[in-house]
């Protein structure tokens, strides 16, 4: 996550500590084996594809601001709509595509970001200097990213396991997940992944 805009605020996708993670019992699906549900499952529990998401409270502001805990379902809202992480308005876009910043893995693989899978949704220009100024995972190492075909891929979320006496599933691991891949139908999401696709890397402008 970045920094917030300026003194005195905090990003868009950021959690407060007055907004109360209310997730539900998670128990097997029985009308749809193999997948995980909430006992008290709600319409708007889950996304578009199937996959049931993380509860938590939205009253921004409320209590202290938690920089460290991505709040669900905003950081889903700025990822399908490709707004500001920080501001919540329409992320930078031109005919490069859209802006992202990242830590600096150049070394991670051959051609690095293409294909990364990202949690963090994009910026605004304004928002993004003064991101890499404020925020300490940025400063000093980060690229910035023009993404040209952003595409929504999978989820990042707590993989619940079944158990053999059919009581309710344990959360094994945190792990990101490909819509594609079965396995997501036992995922609670808590944020959604990107995948990166048409990359290029460019000077921040000033």
């Amino acid at each position: 996550m970045t920094a917030s805009k300026r003194p005195g605020t905090v990003p868009y996708i950021a959690s407060w500590s007055g907004e109360k993670r209310c997730t539900g019992a998670v128990v097997e699906d029985r009308r749809s084996p193999g997948r995980i549900a909430y006992r008290d499952e709600r319409p708007d529990d889950r996304d578009e594809y199937g996959v049931l998401w993380a509860r938590a409270d939205s009253r921004p502001t409320r209590g202290r601001p938690q920089y460290g805990l991505v709040h669900p379902r905003r950081q889903r809202h700025a990822m399908r709509n490709l707004r500001c992480q920080v501001c919540d308005g329409p992320a930078d876009t031109d005919e490069r595509g859209t802006l992202w910043l990242l830590g600096d893995d150049r070394g991670d693989w051959p051609g690095w970001p293409e294909e990364m899978a990202a949690t963090t949704p994009p910026l605004c220009l304004p928002c993004a200097r003064l991101s890499v100024r404020l925020c300490p995972h940025l400063r000093g190492r980060h690229i910035a990213v023009r993404v040209r075909n952003p595409e929504i891929a999978g989820v990042y979320g707590a993989l619940y396991l079944p158990r053999p006496d059919r009581a309710r599933p344990t959360a094994a691991t945190d792990t990101t997940i490909a819509y594609t891949d079965p396995a997501v139908r036992r995922v609670l999401a808590a944020q959604q992944v990107m995948r990166l696709r048409g990359c290029t890397l460019i000077d921040l402008p000033g």
